[in-house]
């Protein structure tokens, strides 16, 4: 008798806790694992780029090759759920609104699986410490705002990370892919590099983001992604704050700038340049001598400053015309890189550069 009520008691208890609502335990998956095939990971760089980016049509695209690649709606909605930690909530709801009018388009897509119930009584803050300790490979503690730390500890890496749609691994990749996909963020893709190694994602696997990246014409995001890891992996390598190209090491004139800059020569007819000055880089007082200079700021913050006269911020979309003749240097800010396009215009006969002291570092100072 007791063995046939036995069964009947506990079908009993289990009935009345879903009638209570009484979460079950999380399933015991593996959450330090990358659960995508290659196939998978490739169609996923690219969705959480794209979200980045904020371009609806290639996101579009790449989500049916998600489609295609086997990768669930629910894998699709959580990764983009979870970017707007990263991205912002208008990037995270567009995206989300491109995906459910692909998914309306197809009429037969797989769901996938929901996120498994949490424990009673899950400590939010408590399971988010112990992910982000993971992730950081160790302690991390933002006492400048200790609200933020809050936000980051409590709902990221506890409410969000802790929906096992993906795991520690799976949302890493997409978290690398998404900030590949974005300039001036280059501190936190090379701390999330770290984070997705800490968290299961092997070295081959976070080489693979690059490589799908280039196969989707991502090539400055693609870019951006390598230097971060090779700076992880000690090997650290200069990438175009932008999606102009860097170019070569300016050696040819380097005795005439102070800090580093970058050459690209962008079309050989017109001569049109892109020039990148890393942080404090600046070029000499000089002068073009018979013909018009213009440069025209695409990344950053920098200045251009005519002899005699007060400093020219230069931020991206600033057009200068250096008028033929006069005295005048331009370079970065002390704190940004700053990328610019230069080419000449009505050139007459003549035409030379004439190279002249450096600018005062007092007065560089004072900008």
């Amino acid at each position: 008798m007791k063995r046939i009520l036995m069964p009947l008691v506990v079908a009993a208890m289990a009935l009345a806790m879903v009638a209570c609502g009484t979460k079950t335990t999380k399933t015991d998956k593996d959450m330090n694992t990358l659960t995508f095939t290659t196939k998978q990971a490739a169609a996923m760089t690219v969705i959480a780029c794209n979200e980045a980016r904020g371009d609806q049509s290639s996101l579009a695209g790449a989500i049916h090759e998600g489609f295609e690649a086997g990768l669930t709606a629910n894998q699709m909605k959580e990764a983009l759920s979870q970017l707007y930690a990263y991205t912002g909530f208008p990037r995270s709801l567009n995206a989300l609104g491109t995906l459910q009018k692909v998914m309306e388009q197809r009429g037969d897509v797989d769901m996938g699986p929901e996120s498994s119930p949490l424990p009673h009584g899950y400590d939010a803050l408590k399971q988010g410490t112990e992910v982000q300790t993971r992730l950081s490979g160790q302690p991390f503690n933002y006492d400048f705002c200790p609200a933020e730390d809050y936000y980051l500890k409590a709902h990221l890496f506890g409410d969000i990370f802790a929906r096992d749609v993906l795991t520690y691994a799976d949302r890493e990749l997409v978290t690398v892919s998404a900030l590949s996909g974005l300039e001036d963020v280059m501190p936190q893709l090379q701390a999330h590099v770290r984070g997705a190694l800490n968290m299961g994602v092997t070295d081959e696997q976070l080489a693979a983001i690059p490589i799908a990246l280039k196969a989707a014409g991502l090539e400055a995001e693609a870019l951006r992604c390598e230097a971060a890891i090779a700076a992880v992996n000690g090997s650290p390598q200069v990438v175009s704050p932008s999606s102009f190209p860097l170019g070569q090491p300016n050696d040819a004139y380097a005795q005439y700038f102070i800090g580093q800059s970058y050459l690209a020569v962008l079309d050989t007819v017109s001569g049109l340049c892109n020039v990148t000055f890393e942080p404090c880089c600046r070029n000499n007082w000089h002068i073009h001598h018979h013909a018009v200079q213009v440069l025209v700021c695409v990344s950053g913050r920098g200045w251009y400053q005519e002899w005699g006269k007060e400093p020219v911020e230069l931020k991206p979309g600033t057009v200068v015309t250096v008028p033929a003749g006069t005295k005048h240097w331009h370079g970065a800010a002390a704190d940004s890189w700053m990328q610019h396009l230069a080419y000449f215009t009505a050139q007459q006969p003549g035409f030379r550069n004439e190279w002249l002291e450096p600018v005062d570092d007092k007065q560089y100072s004072k900008l």
